[in-house]
């Protein structure tokens, strides 16, 4: 049975908005003139118009982290002052994105319905993730729904941050390399061989350095089509692989192993679990159940596989700190402020704490590497265009002192 947003005029001559449920448009309209309703507008409500919209798409609409982290402050927000119901048909209808309404509108139906908000946010797996799920869930078991909400809000912000960040750290020396390799690949391509050509009828042999450079612009001239082939069939083949667990496994490790991005990837991580943790400790939520849903959560598999073992640890009856540091890929900061936290009862500050000092770190390490990255990828750009130059200025002068010989 669909559902249809209607405008009408009551008897009262007062405009009225709602919902009705029908299985046709004309079924909805035979039901609204029972009521003595005067019809001014009736259209499939948001739910039906996106799942319509999904039947003809890859993949079902859902929320992204940005949509999510939004949502989320806006009911932390809303139901500190308003019920539950009204605060979900709020956030419903000043939703300027559709997708977003129909999901929102779809959570709102199943609390009309009487479920509880982590059943009805379970309708939309996609847009609600299970940790997501669990600790709403134990705030409305524990009956304090309003202060998890906040703690969740305050902890998506910070994931959020630090998302940011990272796509940050990773743009700019992107968007940098991508335009030096693109000023290169035209000056080798395009201007070099105009240049190069005119030495042809001269007759003497040309600098080794200059024949290295015309015979790699006669190559990308020729053959960068062939390249371009060659670096897609590359891509894909490293894609395909990468879904190879054995593959995979092993390419994370050696991710870990890389000097600067191994740490990077660890502290990420560290940080982004001690937060999670500390969110789900201080909401009472059961330390086994988080970890098992934030293990889930983590992509590269070797701290995968760490946290696989930490939470097998913790049910084989050992504490949290020994087993992060039975795994040895955690910092050893968050292994000493958790065992510092249990022994103390306030497991929940000390890995916020934990959180805050790795967060700032990686704020440090970033900052000082794009400033360093920056003048290493200008002056790599500048060497390459000066051997370029200086390939071509060196027929240039060899053919002066012959003229003046």
């Amino acid at each position: 049975m669909a559902e249809f947003d209607y405008l009408v005029i009551d008897p009262a001559g007062k405009e009225r908005t709602g919902k009705v449920k029908a299985e046709t448009v004309e079924d909805a309209r035979a039901k609204l003139d029972a009521r003595k309703l005067f019809i001014v507008r009736i259209e499939p409500g948001v739910v039906e118009k996106a799942a319509r919209r999904a039947a003809f798409s890859l993949r079902a609409p859902r929320l992204s982290a940005k949509e999510l982290t939004l949502f989320t402050r806006q009911l932390s927000t809303l139901i500190q002052v308003s019920p539950l119901e009204e605060s979900l048909r709020t956030i419903g209808r000043q939703s300027e994105q559709e997708h977003v309404r129909a999901i929102v509108s779809k959570v709102h139906s199943g609390v009309l319905e009487g479920r509880r908000l982590a059943d009805a946010l379970g309708a939309e797996p996609r847009s609600f993730p299970a940790l997501y799920r669990a600790m709403i869930s134990a705030g409305e078991s524990s009956g304090s729904l309003p202060t998890i909400m906040e703690r969740l809000s305050d902890l998506m912000e910070r994931q959020a941050v630090i998302r940011s960040k990272v796509l940050t750290a990773i743009a700019y020396p992107s968007v940098l390399a991508a335009f030096a390799v693109c000023v290169v690949a035209a000056l080798m391509i395009f201007v070099v061989p105009k240049v190069v050509e005119q030495f042809d009828t001269v007759g003497q042999d040309l600098p080794l350095l200059t024949r290295m450079v015309m015979g790699i612009s006669a190559f990308l001239a020729g053959y960068w089509w062939l390249l371009a082939i060659l670096i897609a069939v590359g891509a894909f083949a490293f894609w395909r692989a990468l879904k190879v667990e054995a593959f995979r496994y092993r390419f994370d490790a050696t991710l870990l192993r890389l000097p600067l991005l191994g740490r990077l990837i660890r502290d990420l991580h560290a940080a982004r679990m001690a937060r999670t943790l500390s969110t789900m400790v201080a909401s009472r939520l059961p330390l086994m159940e988080g970890l098992s849903l934030t293990t889930q959560t983590v992509h590269n598999r070797v701290l995968r596989q760490a946290s696989e073992e930490i939470v097998e640890a913790i049910r084989g009856g050992g504490s949290l700190s020994a087993a992060l540091r039975r795994a040895g890929v955690f910092p050893p900061l968050l292994v000493y402020l958790a065992a510092s936290g249990e022994s103390a009862g306030r497991l929940d500050t000390m890995l916020e704490r934990a959180a805050d000092y790795l967060e700032r770190e990686f704020d440090s390490f970033t900052s000082a590497a794009l400033a360093m990255l920056e003048p290493v990828i200008i002056i790599l750009m500048g060497g390459i265009v000066a051997v370029i130059i200086l390939s071509i200025l060196l027929p240039i002068l060899q053919l002066q002192s012959l003229t003046g010989a």
